[in-house]
This record gives structure tokens, C-alpha cells and sequence, in this order.
């Protein structure tokens, strides 16, 4: 497993994500990592390595990342992984069959579609619960609760929750939080400050921010759950390929700057959909008039770019999605250019129609993914794609 060094944390946030987990190659002074393209290592003799054996197991580039994204989430331990889904799914791994989990009712479609169509097929429970309201999580754990799975901001309708609330009723029953953080990022909330075990990440995101990969991150403190996620790496193999950790790398760097820009964006985008639109269809925490605007000033240092709005029907979604030119009609989030879905019909599709809307995924909900453009450019472009709606 990949540990933190004992300088890895110092500096600002900045720094950190230039300079953690990296030293200048000391055999061609190069400032960025090699890429480690190999699938193997030579011994020295019988039990006897450099500390590599075989790439799925370990693999010095990955490595570099894996103590860049511990830094930034105030970590001991960072895990990569080939996808946010083959994340989670190791995370999963740590449990067993007859096990409870609690998981927030919104959130990504493709967890969702792991947990209720293949890890509920080998004997695990999963209670579906708003976790906005912490009396809610209380009231749904069990004796053989082993976690509570949260996402905060959920993915699309961003709704918030108490991680610090969460993960003291977790404690409580003995179970673990695990928080999903790839719409905040490390930039703008470090849930293990807050309680949690277990951080991830969906890399493919924000983390890489630029669309060309898919990856996924996981960061811990406790060092027995550590060995157990790493045994689960390996065995499993979900590992991402040493190119793809480089460019994981090559993003975190700039994370800082895009951040900023992509919640500057975000907030005036959401401040113009609010004025066009109606306040009560915008979802995005910045705005003063979200439910939980104040928890979300309390727990995040930023808000992002993700804003979500309620168009009011199918016909009116699509006549939005259709008309936009700088924004792009595509899945995923989080890179430098802007974005835009519909998430019944795209990233929700595995949910079943009766649960959307029961949850307020409806057809005519559109979710924005701001880029880091000119936001004058991304407001015209939504003056225009609005017209006459």
C-alpha cells in the first residue's frame, strides 16, 4: 500500500498538489514522474526487490499519485484505481455477505446499479434513506450495519449532508462513513476532517480534469483498513495503467486553479439560471436560497460547478440541450470545458423511472457541468438555448 511521507502534508493546498508524493527523477533530474510502463520487475535474487514484483500491485508512478491524493485529503493511505466504479466496488469488498449499508437515496446512477443489481445478488442489504436529515441514517441502522455511504453534493440534485453528523451515529453503531467526493474535491471539503473513514473519488473528474481518462481515487488514515483495501486492489485488480496515473498527476497540479474558476462560473451561472428561471427550479448550495446553504458554508470552503435545474418537462429539456453551442450534451463532469445532460435519460438511466421521480429526478431536469470558459460566453450561451421557454 502507498503511505504517506512524513513531509507530504506541508505547505498549502497548493503546494501540496504540485509537489506531494514527487521528487525529481534521481536519475535524469526530470521534474515530473517517469511513466512506468512495465508490467514486471526484476529481482535481485530470491525474495530479495526494490519493493515492486509485479504492476498490479504496485507501480512507481501510481504511487506518486496515490500520495499526491493522500496529501490533499490529509491522509496516511491513497489507493488508484482504474475507474470511480472499480473504486468503490474494492471499497465494497471489505464487506460480506448478510452486511447492512446505509446509503444516501441520491446517488450516482452507476452506484446505485452496483449496489441494487449485483452486490445485493450475493446476499448484502442496502437501505435507501434521505440523508439530508441525520435522524433518518440513525433510524435505519441496524446490528449488522457496516457503513454508511454517502455523497455529498449528491450527483444531480445536489442536496447535502452532515458528514460530521453522519459519521458520529456511524460511530455509534460501529459502522464505517464513506464519503463519495468527487463533486467538492479536495479543494472545497476533506471529509476525514470530518469524521469520515473513507474518502473517493471518481478521478475521471474534476481530480484529472481534462476528459482524457477514467480513474478513481480512495484515501484513509487506519492502517488495518489500508492492508484490506490494498489486499482488495491487488487481488481484484482494478489498477489504473501508469499513463493514466501520469495524467491523473499532470491534473491534480492545476486542481487549485480550476477549482476556483469552475465555482466562479458555477455561482454566476446558477445566480442567472435562478433570475430566468425561478430560484425554487435551481439546485446548486452557493445559492442563499438552497435548503442547505448555511451547512454548506459550514462544511465546504467552495460550492463548484455542478448546477442542476428543473426545466419542467422532457420537451423543454430537450429544447435546451439541443440549442447549446459552447455548453456540450455529453456524461461525465469536472472537466475544463462545460457540460450538460440529462440525467434520467443519461447518467440515471439504470434507476428505475419510479425511483427517479421519487427521489426528483424527472425528465425535465437538466444538470450543467461548468467549464472553466469565459462564464460571459456560458451565460450567452444559455440566454440563447432559454429563449422563449
Amino acid at each position: 500500500m502507498t503511505r504517506i511521507l512524513p513531509d507530504e502534508h506541508g505547505g498549502g493546498f497548493s503546494t501540496r498538489a504540485i509537489h506531494a508524493g514527487q521528487r525529481p527523477d534521481p536519475t535524469s533530474g526530470a521534474i515530473m514522474p517517469p511513466i512506468y510502463q512495465t508490467s514486471t520487475y526484476a529481482q535481485e535474487s530470491l525474495g530479495v526487490n526494490k519493493g515492486y514484483e509485479y504492476a498490479r500491485g504496485k507501480n512507481p508512478t501510481r504511487e506518486c499519485l496515490e500520495r499526491n491524493i493522500a496529501a490533499l485529503e490529509g491522509a496516511q493511505h491513497g489507493f488508484a484505481f482504474s475507474s470511480g466504479m472499480g473504486c468503490v466496488d474494492s471499497i465494497m469488498k471489505l464487506f460480506k455477505s448478510g452486511d447492512h449499508v446505509v446509503v444516501g437515496s441520491n446517488v450516482y446512477g452507476g452506484t446505485f446499479r452496483l449496489f441494487d443489481k449485483i452486490l445485493r445478488n450475493f446476499g448484502m442489504q442496502f437501505s435507501w434513506v434521505d440523508t439530508r436529515d441525520p435522524q433518518r441514517i440513525a433510524d435505519a441502522m441496524k446490528p449488522n450495519t457496516v457503513a454508511v455511504l454517502l455523497e455529498t453534493p449528491t450527483n444531480p440534485l445536489m442536496q447535502l449532508t452532515d458528514i460530521a453528523a453522519a459519521a458520529q451515529i456511524a460511530r455509534k453503531g460501529g459502522a464505517l462513513t464513506v464519503v463519495d467526493n468527487t463533486f467538492a474535491t479536495p479543494y472545497f471539503q476533506n471529509p476525514l476532517q470530518l469524521g469520515a473513514d473513507i474518502v473517493w473519488h471518481s478521478s475521471t473528474k474534476y481530480l484529472n480534469g481534462h476528459s482524457d481518462l477514467i480513474g478513481g481515487v480512495a484515501a484513509l488514515n487506519d492502517e488495518d483498513l489500508a492492508k484490506r483495501l490494498q489486499f482488495n486492489l491487488n487481488s481484484a485488480g482494478a489498477v489504473p495503467g501508469p499513463m493514466d496515473s501520469w495524467l491523473t498527476l499532470r491534473g491534480t497540479k492545476t486542481l487549485a486553479l480550476r477549482m476556483r474558476q469552475h465555482d466562479a462560473n458555477g455561482r454566476k451561472v446558477a445566480a442567472w439560471l435562478a433570475e430566468r428561471v425561478g430560484e425554487k427550479n435551481v439546485f446548486y448550495p452557493g445559492l442563499a436560497t438552497h435548503p442547505q446553504h448555511e451547512l454548506a458554508k459550514r462544511q465546504m470552503r467552495g460550492f463548484g460547478g455542478m448546477v442542476s435545474v428543473e426545466t419542467g418537462s422532457k420537451e423543454r429539456a430537450n429544447t435546451v440541450v439541443s440549442r447549446v453551442k459552447v455548453f456540450t450534451l455529453a456524461e461525465s463532469l469536472g472537466g475544463v470545458e462545460s457540460l450538460v445532460c440529462q440525467p434520467a435519460g443519461m447518467t440515471h438511466a439504470s434507476v428505475e423511472p419510479a425511483r427517479r421521480l421519487e427521489i426528483g429526478i424527472t425528465d425535465g431536469l437538466i444538470r450543467f457541468s461548468c467549464g472553466v470558459e469565459d462564464v460571459e460566453d456560458l451565460v450567452g450561451d444559455l440566454d440563447q438555448a432559454f429563449k422563449g421557454l
